[in-house]
């Protein structure tokens, strides 16, 4: 032992006066720089259920502590890679010596590794120099002195934990935590024996032992490890035996799939925002991509899994749907014509014909094929994409968020795209007309109507009828045209409009006939927001994703404060009319298949919207505490279903949220959490939706019509042109 000692003393002394001079040292951490060493930490992301759902790095690493280690794993660790480490100061003259003989000078790559565990440690924190002898030679110098001055810093314990939380696993992936999760989808302290031998195989080589691509070199890198324990008496022989016969099986989780991908994108701005400003009146600098944060959201995780269910469900049977539509026939001939305007408008028509390998996104997998740019693009413009967004409509706390099909493949999120909104933009009409004094049974004329002004123009039902009158809350719940247009004529723009940018809608409006049937454009965060207000008694809300925010030691940074976001935008009697005249819309209305065919007995309020052609279909829901909205539909308004039992909002868009609240329901606690009652009508209002929808005209309304043409002309700014005996007569006659 004392020649040893003498050895491993003189060795040292020649290695340092190597060392000192060549004068290759570089900057070495000392006592304080090693005591205040901290891993780049990835910052962890928490649905409001607790659960992970993805992470922010630089390098992707979760930090835990010694007693989160299992103990066949630090055997394993130190069976194979460091088997004196409890005996050594940080440096092994008997490995070293052997590493410097046979793998530098003899060049034996299978005589094995000479750093202890300290040293590859020593390697993480500071890195290595370029490849070559004297580089070589000189950095195991440098991660010597390195090893020692840790081993007087830290314990074994604090090392062996260090080391573990900054060795890499290949793939990306950093530390022991990361890599458990990564390959076993677990918590290191989860880790069974065989598991942990096969994470401690993958250090030798991370590609080559990576138990994803390379499965058995990966298990007989494993049954190496577990041979080792044996050896050290870690194991018994038996045990590491029977270890060694189970087969390989991983529980592989990709680090850019999670459920709720596009979400994240919106934390990691969110939170951006929030630690500038944090930094900016603190001094502190945490970085998102370092500081292991951990970032609460609202996103409610059972809630997201149910809707991307209801999003598998049914649109992949409506993806078929279309896709048949434009394989053979007229539809064929359609979707050539717009796939050679689409590669005009590219700029690519001379390369339709190339080919090229990609991966393809389809309901039943993604698959890899070589296609021409023409078959890739007519693949593209007739897939069906699709968006849903559900908010606490009192706070604003997003609670579900399906930016899109799939976002490996389709990262424009379609929670953000701007689209025609059609029906589901009249109830901002309709508040306007209560906040003008209108009631609930007021009724509007459904006669034809031609704006002589717009190249003849009339407004549809959609059931193509005329004559009599339709109640507010009537003409609202059976989505009528020509009433709605009606009002909106009395009502006149500006006051739309002043109402459209209240509610927190960005797209300018136009002041065209047309805008009353829905021709304004938004995107699904703005409705959400817009129908929230019903929800809430007339307040517009801002939705936020992030509640919370905390340093790992569990420091509060950041708690959101949502009572400052809310700001009344319509009188309580207003809000309060609008949500009872839109649950009617789902109880009476163009709403009632959520109860007829899907069997949802939620409480609702509600609107459809189908755009002109079937080309955006939309459906927004609402409850006193969730609002729900989706949209679906193709790339292009140029390609769309052909009929409204596909192409409706009813048919394409509702199931979305339909299914989701379905299975809501069958979960009584989530059902108690996300959902609640309507209040009942305050006495003042109780009755004012007690009217038919419907009515013929009475005497008088048929004598004003003796004055008036079959069908009624508007000039070119859509004023109608009135006579002045009917002018008279309203005056004297009006409700």
């Amino acid at each position: 032992m004392q020649r040893l000692n003498g050895i491993h003393v003189s060795i040292l002394g020649v290695l340092f006066s190597a060392f000192a001079v060549t004068g290759c040292s570089e900057h070495l951490k000392n006592r304080n720089e090693l005591l205040n060493f901290r891993n780049a930490e990835a910052s962890l992301v928490f649905s409001e259920d607790g659960e992970i759902l993805g992470k922010f790095f630089l390098e992707n690493r979760t930090n835990i502590s010694y007693g989160q280690i299992p103990k066949h794993l630090k055997d394993a660790l130190i069976a194979t890679e460091d088997v004196r480490f409890y005996r050594h100061k940080g440096f092994d003259s008997r490995s070293f010596l052997r590493v410097l003989v046979k793998t530098i000078l003899l060049k034996r790559e299978s005589s094995g590794g000479g750093s202890t565990i300290t040293q590859q440690l020593a390697k993480n924190i500071s890195g290595r120099s370029k490849a070559g002898f004297f580089n070589l030679f000189f950095s195991k110098i440098r991660e010597i002195i390195m090893a020692r001055r840790l081993e007087k810093v830290f314990t074994k314990e604090e090392i062996l934990t260090l080391y573990l939380n900054t060795v890499s696993f290949g793939e990306n992936v950093c530390g022991i935590e990361a890599a458990s999760s990564r390959y076993f989808s677990k918590s290191t302290s989860l880790l069974k024996a065989e598991e942990s031998a096969v994470l401690i195989g993958i250090l030798k080589a991370n590609t080559y032992y990576n138990p994803r691509l390379h499965p058995d070199n990966a298990k007989n890198r494993r049954n190496i490890v577990l041979r080792q324990m044996a050896k050290y008496s870690y194991l018994t022989v038996s045990e590491a035996d029977s270890l060694s016969d189970l087969p390989l099986i991983i529980d592989y989780r990709s680090g850019s799939e999670g459920p709720a991908d596009y979400f994240l994108v919106q934390v990691r701005k969110e939170a951006g925002r929030i630690l500038k400003k944090i930094n900016a009146e603190t001094g502190k600098k945490w970085d998102l991509e370092k500081d292991g944060l951990l970032i609460s959201t609202t996103l409610n995780l059972s809630l997201q899994n149910l809707s991307l269910q209801s999003f598998r469900e049914h649109l992949s049977i409506m993806q078929k749907r279309l896709y048949d539509q434009y394989s053979s026939g007229p539809g064929e001939h359609i979707l050539d014509k717009v796939a050679e305007m689409e590669l005009k408008r590219l700029g690519i028509r001379d390369r339709a014909n190339e080919i090229r390998l990609q991966e393809i996104f389809a309901w039943t997998g993604n698959y890899s094929d070589s296609l021409s740019v023409m078959d890739s693009l007519k693949k593209a413009l007739t897939l069906l994409h699709a968006g849903m967004i559900a908010i606490d409509p009192m706070t604003g706390g997003v609670k579900a968020w399906i930016g899109g099909i799939d976002f490996k493949t389709q990262q424009y999120d379609q929670i953000l795209a701007r689209r025609q909104l059609a029906s589901v933009f009249k109830p901002v009409l309709y508040t306007v007309a209560l906040e003008e004094g209108m009631e609930p049974c007021q009724y509007l004329d459904n006669d034809s109507i031609t704006l002589s002004g717009f190249e003849d123009w009339s407004p549809e039902n959609f059931n193509h009828s005329y004559g009599g009158k339709y109640s507010l809350s009537g003409a609202l719940a059976q989505s009528m045209n020509i009433p709605t247009f009606s009002l909106f004529r009395e009502i006149g723009f500006e006051k739309v409009d002043s109402m459209w940018k209240k509610m927190g809608f960005s797209f300018a409006l136009d002041n065209t006939p047309s805008l009353s049937m829905g021709t304004a454009e938004a995107n699904i965060k703005e409705v959400a927001i817009a129908y929230s207000s019903f929800a809430n008694g007339g307040y517009r809300i801002k939705p936020y994703s992030i509640s919370s925010i905390k340093t790992p030691g569990g420091e509060v940074i950041f708690s959101m404060d949502s009572t400052d976001e809310k700001i009344r935008i319509m009188t309580e009697r207003s809000g309060i009319l609008m949500s009872a005249m839109l649950q009617k819309a789902i109880r009476d209305g163009t709403g009632t298949s959520m109860s007829s065919v899907y069997g949802v007995t939620i409480p609702l309020g509600g609107k459809t919207g189908t755009s002109q052609d079937y080309s955006d279909a939309w459906f927004a829901a609402f409850n006193p505490k969730l609002v729900i909205v989706s949209r679906a539909g193709a790339s292009t308004r140029a390609i769309h279903f052909n009929n409204g039992s596909y192409g409706s909002g009813s048919a394409l868009a509702l199931p979305l949220v339909a299914l989701t609240l379905k299975k809501v329901q069958q979960n009584p606690p989530l059902q108690d959490h996300l959902i609640a009652a309507f209040p009942e009508l305050p006495r003042e209002l109780e009755g004012a939706l007690d009217c038919p929808d419907f009515k013929d005209k009475n005497l008088f309304d048929r004598i004003i019509d003796i004055f008036e043409k079959d069908k009624k002309e508007y000039d070119a700014t859509g004023e109608k042109s009135k006579g002045k005996i009917k002018s008279f007569l309203r005056k004297i006659f009006k409700r």
